[in-house]
């Protein structure tokens, strides 16, 4: 029997921490949150004080189920989920399902909390127990609870007034936001010509280079030379006033420092590891937590870095006198500076009893764990050391040389350069750049007033202003950070629901908007301003901190954003249209009937319609190819999608030949069947003989699945997952696994049909259903046209279902949920401060 029981997140950190607190004591994982929001209208009672109703989570049942029986043969309850607001509120949760279940009579509960696992923090930990802090607790609430009435009243006015199956959330939304402004900043960017003019010298055999800075007397701007005949001219001139020689007319050394960075918050570790190890923001949060939860070195499972969720730049003071013996000890004492560097968090929010993400040990050395590790935790962990050990270093030395170099009278060359005099933090970690070209500027000969340099050359450039780049996962991350938009343990999860969505899309490792994204973002930020401005979101996270901090309360803060959010959806879902909200673009018209052609989004996905549903002839449709934007389309390119279906020839038997695009991508159809191109194949240029090709490798890969062909369509085939009856009824085509007892060969004919049959009329059924729910999904008086728009060449998938029904008003608890489910506000056991 355990006297005590540990309740963690993660069975891999609960293995670490049993190994530390040894015999009486049992760990045991609650598997991250138990319990959540039901997900349906009344989750939160916005008319009773915005009591939420939780139900378990189903995968996480059996785990609340273990922890409850282990609980009977325990005296005390140690609470040691994530030192944050999330853990603080899962712990919470735990709690109120235990309470609910009388588990803990008798039983003395208490939070433990710590930010690294090693034995020395969870062992003080354990010997200094707290209280739930409600405070914490409230701000979760409440953020789940914003979170909750955002979705559940915006999203299904964004499925009547755009297209089923979309979201819209509280923070994802500006940050979508900050890409599609990006993406409308670089369309509208006018490219601008201009020229530099580079001097090539010599002296002593070295060469290097030096830029044209004054002309005339007067500094030279970026456009000064913007075209190709002023660029000779003056290259003409100088060449020849030069006459072979550029005087040394200036010298100017300097000593300049550079100090190095503070150790990682979860944003900047984010940033680092997307730069310089080409991780995703996700993936670098799931290995950080790896090393956070424990490695087995040996001799079991140690934590290896401290928590990683974080916005503190602080290191313990235990940290930092560690980290300055490592750094004598193998760097040298010139390498350590007379007092330790302390850092200053940036952000006025962050908790400061947090420590800066580092290693556990700064003598547990990349070396010496490597063979540990597997790749990517390798990378990582190398990355946070060396980021933790270098902010502790001196700073470096660099000595600067500039010097002008004279052509004639009033017009000078500067050529400049450095050298490291002392690396300093350097000798260990050096900052990546996003966005910026590098500090490194060229080693100069030694140059000394009045001397002079062989001029070589002068090379004149051209050049062109660049827009503004595209978000990388580094840099909209860090504009998050500026912007106080979502928190630390957002980003990566902010990243992965835009990308869900397909409201962007990841190209050369920068966000493009989707056409979708587009019109999510322009619907929201034309009716929605104020919910998706920026310094509105970020003075809302304001809140939510001076609530777990308490000096707030949660619930005045929820009506304040509350009453003017749910009025203004109920308005904007009987006072705007749909076809306002889609806008279609006229590019021009089609030489051939002389119609309108247009652009816009439909039911399918982005399409090209010419003609109007005025006309008289029904308009005709065609997706747009994968790469083609709504905004950028051109009539040229929308007429080129009109021309499929193409008609290649024949088949040796005589069935015809074409190729389309469909639902599911480019294809050659032959007959009444269907051979899906290659990526490298383009439907509008594809040959017979290619087509041809394809159609083999079809017919050669169908031969192999047949296993019993009974010869009126009805064929046994063989399956990823067994032998399955295929037949195609009225379109439909039936797949029907065959009995567990039976071999292919067995079937009869009779038996085949009586399966088809049923599963026929099981599907009809289905499908009566499902028009059902979308003729009661379908708002009264609106407009219909989509109904007959279906694409040639369709480039999005129909949507599964229409939703169910529109949101109620004000979303009230009305009836009770069909699992158990409670109602509840926070309520703690006894307030703590965190």
């Amino acid at each position: 029997m355990s006297e005590n029981l540990v309740i963690v997140e993660s069975p891999a950190k609960g293995k670490t921490i049993q190994k530390y607190l040894g015999n009486g004591f049992e760990v045991l994982a609650s598997y991250g949150h138990v319990r959540d929001l039901i997900p349906k209208e009344g989750a939160v009672d916005t008319e009773n004080g915005y009591a939420m109703r939780y139900e378990i989570i189903d995968r996480n049942q059996k785990h609340v189920d273990a922890i409850a029986r282990a609980l009977k043969k325990a005296d005390n309850l140690y609470l040691a989920t994530d030192p944050d607001r999330e853990g603080e509120a899962i712990s919470w949760h735990l709690y109120e399902l235990l309470k609910e279940r009388g588990a803990l009579e008798g039983k003395n509960v208490q939070r433990v909390v710590f930010h690294e696992i090693t034995k020395r923090a969870v062992q003080e930990a354990i010997e200094n127990p707290r209280e739930l802090a409600t405070d914490l607790v409230d701000a979760q609430q409440a953020r789940r609870a914003l979170d909750y009435l955002v979705g559940f009243n915006l999203s299904p006015l964004l499925w009547r007034k755009i297209k089923p199956s979309l979201s819209a959330g509280r923070v994802q939304s500006p940050a979508l936001r900050l890409i599609v402004e990006r993406e409308d900043e670089i369309e509208r960017f006018v490219r601008q010509e201009y020229w530099t003019m580079t001097a090539q010298n010599a002296k002593d055999e070295q060469a290097f280079t030096a830029r044209l800075h004054t002309l005339d007397s007067h500094k030279l701007d970026q456009f000064d030379i913007n075209n190709e005949a002023r660029a000779s001219e003056v290259r003409e001139r100088l060449l020849k006033a030069a006459n072979g020689k550029l005087l040394v007319s200036k010298v100017d050394k300097k000593q300049r420092k550079r100090y190095p960075a503070p150790p990682f918050t979860t944003s900047t570790l984010q940033q680092e590891a997307v730069r310089k190890l080409r991780f995703s923001t996700q993936r670098a949060m799931r290995v950080a937590q790896q090393l956070y939860e424990g490695i087995d070195l040996g001799s079991g499972p140690i934590g290896l870095i401290t928590y990683m969720r974080t916005d503190s730049v602080t290191l313990a003071n235990e940290a930092i006198g560690e980290l300055r013996g490592l750094i004598e000890q193998r760097y040298g004492q010139d390498k350590l500076p007379e007092t330790p560097n302390f850092y200053k968090t940036k952000s006025k929010n962050a908790q400061e009893a947090h420590e800066a993400v580092r290693p556990t040990s700064a003598f547990r050395t990349p070396e010496q764990v490597k063979s540990h590790l597997n790749e990517e935790q390798f990378k990582l962990y190398e990355l946070i050391w060396k980021r933790t050990v270098a902010c502790q270093m001196v700073f470096a030395t660099l000595d600067t040389v500039s010097a002008d170099l004279t052509a004639e009278a009033g017009s000078f060359f500067r050529a400049s350069g450095s050298t490291i005099r002392d690396p300093g933090f350097l000798l260990v970690y050096e900052e990546g750049q996003d966005d910026r070209a590098s500090e490194k500027e060229s080693t100069l000969p030694l140059l000394v007033e009045g001397d002079s340099v062989t001029l070589q050359d002068i090379a004149a450039e051209q050049h062109f202003t660049e827009p503004p780049p595209r978000y990388s996962e580094a840099s909209l991350v860090k504009t998050l950070e500026e912007f106080g938009i979502g928190r630390p343990s957002t980003y990566a999860s902010i990243i992965s629901t835009l990308l869900a969505r397909e409201y962007v899309e990841l190209e050369s490792r920068r966000f493009t908007p989707t056409d979708i994204g587009r019109i999510v973002t322009r619907f929201l930020t034309e009716h929605f301003t104020q919910y998706v401005d920026y310094d509105f979101t970020a003075n809302l996270e304001n809140e939510l901190d001076e609530i777990s901090r308490g000096e707030k309360e949660w619930v005045p803060v929820m009506d304040a954003f509350w009453q003017p959010f749910h009025k203004l959806v109920d308005d904007k879902m009987e006072s705007v249209n749909r076809s306002d909200v889609l806008q279609s673009r006229e590019i021009g018209i089609d030489p051939a009937s002389g119609k309108p052609v247009s652009v816009r989004l439909g039911r399918f996905g982005p399409m090209v319609q010419i003609g109007t549903k005025d006309d008289e002839e029904k308009p005709v449709f065609a997706g747009l190819r994968p790469g083609m934007k709504l905004d950028t389309v051109t009539l040229e390119e929308a007429l080129e999608l009109f021309k499929l279906p193409r008609q290649l020839g024949e088949t040796e038997d005589g069935k015809a030949i074409s190729t389309n695009i469909g639902r599911f991508g480019a294809y050659v159809k032959f007959g009444d069947q269907f051979a899906s191109l290659k990526k490298e194949d383009d439907p509008h240029t594809i040959t017979l003989e290619r087509a041809l090709e394809l159609i083999a490798e079809k017919k050669i890969k169908d031969a192999e699945k047949i296993l019993v062909d009974f010869g009126n369509g009805i064929q046994i085939l063989k399956g990823r997952w067994g032998p399955y009856i295929n037949k195609v009824v009225k379109r439909v085509k039936l797949q029907i696994r065959l009995p567990k007892d039976r071999e292919p060969d067995s079937m009869t004919l009779e038996e085949c049909e009586a399966l088809i049959a049923v599963a026929a009329e099981a599907k009809s059924a289905k499908k009566g259903a499902k028009k059902a729910k979308e003729a009661a999904a379908k708002p009264d008086g609106e407009a219909t046209a989509d109904a007959a728009e279906k694409p040639k060449a369709a480039k999005a998938a129909k949507p599964k279902a229409a939703p169910k029904k529109a949101p109620a008003k004000k979303p009230a608890a009305k009836k009770p949920a069909a699992k158990k489910a409670t109602a509840t506000k926070t309520t703690a056991p006894k307030k703590s401060a965190s």
